[in-house]
């Protein structure tokens, strides 16, 4: 993976996550962040949080608002969480956080690193220097205010930023990964998402190399009363501009996360969800069987749990659609519907299983899980559904019959529907051409 991957725009959004989804975003973000790591190793972990689309999906299968800044407060506050208990198991740490706890990081870094043998001192340096780096060196107009820091035993690290811009009501958001990092000061990102602001003064583009030169030169020769004179007798003498020059920074993916926070057909890429269907449908009852027996586990869970596997497991391509993976546990706003807390539950319940499996030596549950995004691939071309807006017409309906829940109450069955709480019948027809 590229040290810089892409860039995206993220709407500013307010409020809180409310206690119950918090919870349970721990505990998913925890088992998921613990089959990564037992599939592809920890720092594969930092690779993955350092790449804006693949967090951002992480944030929205977790049932977080699909395309909010309050993703990025969310997944690191779940993750911090989540993996406090596992730290020691699994060698990751989760430092920082919004507001004052990102001002706690050097310190945390410090004890950490008095506990598991790194170098705290020189890491809690490294924080402060990245977080300067983004509010000094590239001034774009977005004041930071959230700051984390997931560190390994062995030191290897990834830093995820956030600004904000209150005026434009928009965040951006910086990756950093010390895997490949050789300077703090010329192109450390790993990413950096956000909506253009025009012009910026971005000093760590390697082409500014000579700018930050001449101006130490200059600081060093004239010292400050000397630099403050020059500048005065610059001042109504601007030079005519220069001829613009052909930039050889290659182009990057660019994620746009809409201002709308309704779910629409124009933000998911619709053969990958079907895949995601039709591989729920196609090896949910072989390689789930007996899953399939236990009361109340069904289809839509596995359904779901397609979701999962391709988060777990899925190249960095298959992430340009964040909003598509807001169908394995819906949005905590309602969109594109209510978080179904049944299918959340037994979605952790048969992930947990499949993790504390391996530990144990029995692969077969998390093989299954990861025959699931196979199986996704396998069929992409071959598939067809309803419409989007069917789908989630559906999921409202039964939404009821999920446990769904928002931050406006639970839902109630619709007048004309029976109600059941047989989830194995709720899913729309998967129709796989041969």
């Amino acid at each position: 993976m590229a040290r810089r991957s892409g860039s995206a725009d993220l709407p500013l959004h307010g409020g809180r996550v409310p206690k119950w989804l918090a919870d349970r975003m721990s505990r998913l973000g925890a088992v998921m962040s613990e089959a990564i790591v037992h599939h592809y190793g920890r720092e594969e972990l930092l690779r993955r949080l350092a790449h804006p689309f693949w967090f951002q999906s992480f944030g929205a299968v977790m049932g977080m608002d699909w395309h909010s800044s309050g993703v990025t407060t969310s997944v690191i506050g779940a993750l911090k969480r989540g993996l406090a208990p596992l730290s020691d198991e699994l060698g990751i740490h989760v430092c920082g956080g919004r507001g004052k706890h990102s001002r706690q990081t050097p310190r945390e870094l410090v004890s950490i690193g008095e506990r598991v043998g790194f170098d705290g001192s020189a890491l809690a340096t490294t924080s402060r220097l990245v977080a300067k780096v983004d509010s000094a060196a590239v001034q774009d107009g977005f004041d930071l205010y959230l700051h984390g820091f997931i560190v390994t035993n062995d030191g290897q690290w990834v830093v995820i930023q956030q600004g904000m811009n209150g005026d434009r009501k928009q965040a951006r958001r910086y990756h950093w990964l010390s895997e490949g990092l050789k300077s703090f000061v010329e192109e450390p990102h790993s990413a950096i998402d956000g909506v253009g602001q025009g012009e910026i003064v971005n000093l760590t583009d390697r082409r500014a190399e000579a700018s930050r030169r001449s101006q130490l030169d200059v600081l060093q020769s004239l010292g400050p009363d000397g630099v403050a004179r020059e500048l005065s007798a610059l001042d109504g003498h601007a030079e005519k501009p220069a001829k613009p020059t052909v930039s050889k920074q290659p182009f990057l993916p660019h994620l746009i996360m809409p201002a709308h926070h309704d779910v629409r057909s124009s933000d998911v890429l619709k053969p990958r969800l079907y895949a995601n269907l039709a591989a729920a449908a196609d090896r949910g009852p072989s390689d789930f069987a007996e899953l399939l027996l236990v009361p109340g586990v069904g289809a839509r869970t596995v359904r779901a749990l397609a979701m999962v596997a391709e988060v777990v497991h899925g190249a960095p391509y298959r992430f340009t659609d964040p909003a598509r993976f807001s169908f394995a546990h819906g949005g905590k706003d309602r969109h594109p519907f209510p978080v179904p807390l049944r299918v959340y539950d037994q979605t952790i319940q048969v992930l947990k299983s499949a993790v504390q499996s391996a530990k144990l030596g029995r692969g077969e549950e998390l093989a299954a899980l990861k025959r699931l995004d196979e199986q996704s691939r396998y069929v992409e071309r071959q598939t067809s559904n309803p419409p989007i807006e069917e789908l989630i017409a559906q999921e409202l309906q039964f939404s009821h019959s999920f446990g769904g829940r928002s931050v406006f109450g639970w839902e109630r069955p619709p007048r004309d529907c029976a109600d059941t709480n047989d989830l194995t019948a709720r899913q729309a027809p998967i129709r796989t051409l041969k």
